[in-house]
């Protein structure tokens, strides 16, 4: 029977999982190694080794009512896009209220899981950790790994030929804080993905000359979304996954391309995405393309090689006389303190059922919290995923074979592949992931049934935000405030915007929407049967 739980990491996965292992009647123990919760969001004026960093000026790309614990939403004045001190708050706050604190044993390190000597019987294992020098040695009955994806930088200076000779300064993404330092300075960021962008920009206003360099391209959203209410809310539903799923895949690309060249024409301003129609996370940024427009950014694509003081381009044009190089390429997965054949056990790749469970353990008692990304918020999903594990832990779920573990793997690596392109992230689609584990543990919303006993609610449920909410709405872990958290989560995101009220708030008119999506479609099937 598990009982104790070692929990690595006390970011939002880690008291995710704490609460989760509390709510199933386990002993969690957390391990953090710094001297607070909130992991990404804890800003530090410096980045420390095997540990996540920011910059000062983050804000998130997920809006309040997406991004919240299912049953803890942020106060309603809060802001719909948060600074990340306003996260860490929130966190903190979470933390306190739920009694999560007393859990956590702060600034210590683990240094090595392995599994004990009778790991085949008992499934446990043996939990080294280090505070003010003094090692110690626990026994566990499972372990959550809940160290995140934004730790390891990825720096692939092997790829640059003549960066050895550069006699500027180059760094990761991880290490830049803030604008100062690069003042009146000429800048290259490689990378087109948030953090790049985010630095460019912010760099923008007092560098003499930043330029990006993108290999692929990449679709650049706003957070402002149509009539001005934040992306998430009108573009992550129930709704539009639906149509997304039952369109034929050719009209489903045709209305995302669309779409995403609402904004601004990709094409015009070199950012356009080599694979268009391909699913990977857009580039959220609102003043990207105003700052292209305006001369102080340009892009560029791929860099061929490094001299002593610039770089050369692809297409043979030179940035000359550069000052810093910042390498905005993302991060690796590593666990150092874990055997990497237990969570890269096939061909070095990450391996993970459900991108939670290692296939090919004899006991089912490690699960990795947190890793999985898609267009939704890492909040709820960590919650999701960390009440589906401890449910396994404790019996009250079971895991298939490994042959059908593995035979689920290669079918959503499959679908990975052809949603979103070759990458090393475990990438999937929100609300079809989320409805998956929640039909594990009987969370997964009952839309028909709704649609019977609740019309008013169901109609939000699918036509409106896929929230967090509705993944505590019944099932175990219920949340009695669930329902109307659901329906009146329209009256927080207006709330801090309508600071002077002029009239009535507006909320977005659903079946205007729904006609205008369903037009094309519509119009198509006319053609067709005009042809036959």
């Amino acid at each position: 029977m598990v009982k104790r739980v070692a929990i690595i990491g006390a970011g939002v996965s880690g008291l995710a999982s704490i609460r989760c292992c509390l709510e199933e009647g386990l002993e969690p123990t957390c391990f953090e190694r710094s001297n607070e919760v909130g992991g990404l969001w804890e800003f530090s004026d410096h980045s420390e080794e095997g540990r996540a960093s920011i910059y000062k000026s983050v804000f998130t790309n997920s809006s309040k009512e997406m991004m919240c614990f299912p049953d803890f939403p942020y106060p309603d004045d809060y802001p719909n896009y948060m600074h990340q001190s306003k996260v860490q708050d929130y966190i903190k706050t979470f933390a306190q209220k739920k009694n999560l604190l007393r859990y956590i044993q702060f600034e210590t390190l683990v240094t090595s899981i392995k599994k004990c000597p009778n790991f085949l019987i008992t499934g446990q294992w043996e939990v080294v950790s280090e505070k003010d020098e003094k090692q110690e040695s626990t026994i566990f009955d499972a372990v959550m790994i809940c160290s995140g994806h934004h730790v390891y930088p990825n720096l692939p200076t092997d790829s640059f030929p003549g960066l050895d000779r550069f006699q500027g300064h180059y760094l990761h993404s991880r290490d830049y804080k803030g604008p100062e330092v690069y003042k009146g300075k000429r800048v290259l960021v490689i990378g087109l993905g948030n953090s790049g962008c985010d630095i460019a920009v912010e760099l923008s206003r007092l560098v003499t000359q930043v330029i990006i360099s993108t290999r692929s391209g990449s679709w650049v959203m706003s957070r402002v979304w149509d009539d001005g209410y934040p992306w998430d809310m009108l573009y992550v539903t129930r709704f539009a996954s639906f149509l997304q799923n039952a369109l034929p895949s050719f009209v489903s690309d045709w209305l995302y391309v669309k779409k995403m060249n609402t904004w601004f024409k990709h094409e015009n301003y070199g950012l356009m995405p080599l694979n268009s129609t391909l699913r990977k996370e857009p580039v959220f940024n609102d003043e990207l393309p105003s700052r292209i427009l305006c001369g102080t950014i340009t892009i560029k694509p791929s860099v061929k090689e490094f001299t002593e003081t610039s770089a050369m381009f692809e297409d043979g044009t030179v940035f000359e006389a550069i000052d810093y190089v910042i390498f905005a390429t993302g991060y690796g997965y590593a666990y150092p303190f874990l055997e990497d054949s237990i969570i890269k056990s096939r061909n070095n790749e990450v391996t993970l059922y459900k991108g939670i469970f290692p296939p090919f353990l004899e006991k089912p008692t490690l699960a990795v919290i947190g890793l999985v990304q898609s267009l939704g918020a890492t909040i709820p999903t960590a919650d999701l995923q960390a009440r589906w594990a401890v449910k396994v832990f404790a019996n009250s779920c079971t895991l298939p074979t490994t042959n059908e573990m593995m035979d689920d793997i290669e079918e959503k690596m499959g679908k990975k592949l052809k949603w979103f392109g070759q990458s090393q992230t475990l990438q999937t689609d929100y609300i079809t992931y989320m409805d998956e584990l929640g039909s594990f543990i009987g969370a997964k919303p009952n839309i028909p049934w709704l649609f019977l006993t609740d019309p008013q609610l169901a109609l939000e449920v699918f036509f409106g935000p896929c929230s967090p909410y509705q993944f505590r709405l019944m099932g175990p872990g219920k949340w009695d405030g669930a329902r109307n958290a659901i329906l009146t989560q329209w009256d927080r995101t207006l709330k801090p915007t309508r600071t002077r009220a002029v009239g009535e708030a507006k909320r977005p008119q659903r079946f205007y929407n729904l006609l205008k999506i369903l037009l094309f479609p519509v119009l198509l099937l006319a053609v067709l049967l005009a042809f036959y």
